[in-house]
């Protein structure tokens, strides 16, 4: 569950925000505050980030960030979102600062649903990354054992356990068996 303030933040107040074994993101100006995940989200986090991370790095195709890099995807109010996976292709890494977020939409987000996440939350959060300029969205439902690709294009696919994540035009040549992921 979700705790939002009532006061107005920036993305730079955020950088300062210490709240100990909490996880903040800010959605128009607002300072949301959420319980860490859990130890199996992490897993199928680290799983993911394995797989992409090895074949960017093998490719030389960009930066891949892990679990809850900010992003300033909004301005005046900031809006600061940390996916669970992220990758910006080579050609717009240059554009990432060394403090603070990266004023920039990813080229692929990945959200991993929790237990206790609504639907209207996440689904917002997709909105949010497509509308910034994110190209493709995959939200990963262990309960479900399946991945749902949004793309910025308005299309949507649905990945069952037994198919491939696949990387599209994004991540050129990614191919990775949703299970992996999963198991």
């Amino acid at each position: 569950m979700s705790a939002y303030s009532e006061l107005p933040l920036t993305a730079e107040e955020l950088r300062f925000v210490r709240l100990p074994d909490k996880r903040t993101e800010l959605v128009r100006g607002r300072l949301v505050v959420r319980e860490p995940p859990s130890t199996e989200h992490g897993r199928i986090q680290a799983n993911l980030a394995y797989f992409v991370t090895d074949h960017v790095r093998r490719n030389a195709l960009g930066v891949v960030f892990g679990q809850d890099t900010g992003f300033r995807i909004e301005s005046s109010p900031d809006t600061v979102r940390g996916p669970d996976l992220a990758f910006v292709r080579q050609e717009r890494a240059s554009a990432i600062p060394l403090r603070g977020y990266a004023p920039l939409a990813p080229d692929l987000v990945a959200e991993i649903i929790s237990p206790d996440d609504r639907p209207g939350e996440y689904l917002a959060k997709v909105a949010e990354w497509l509308q910034a300029g994110t190209v493709l969205v995959w939200v990963i439902d262990p309960p479900r054992a399946e991945a749902r690709v949004y793309r910025s294009d308005g299309s949507l696919t649905i990945v069952a356990a037994g198919e491939r994540l696949d990387g599209e035009a994004v991540l050129a040549g990614f191919s990775c068996p949703l299970a992996d992921v999963l198991r």
